[in-house]
């Protein structure tokens, strides 16, 4: 997931915690348009679950 907000950091001049919201809104809505069966494929797809986004924010 690291690289993935790099990437955004990088490529759209945002700070990390603007990529790391982005890609929550991305997540959001690619999760919004598939069956809900598919819900965890696509948080592991982006690396992303629960526990990173509270580590993030907490500044681990």
């Amino acid at each position: 997931m690291q690289d993935l907000i790099e990437q955004i950091k990088a490529n759209a001049g945002v700070t990390e915690e603007q990529a790391l919201k982005t890609l929550q809104t991305v997540q959001e809505y690619i999760k919004s348009k598939l069956p809900p069966m598919m819900s965890g494929m696509v948080d592991n797809f982006l690396g992303m679950n629960e526990k990173h986004e509270d580590d993030f924010l907490d500044g681990k």
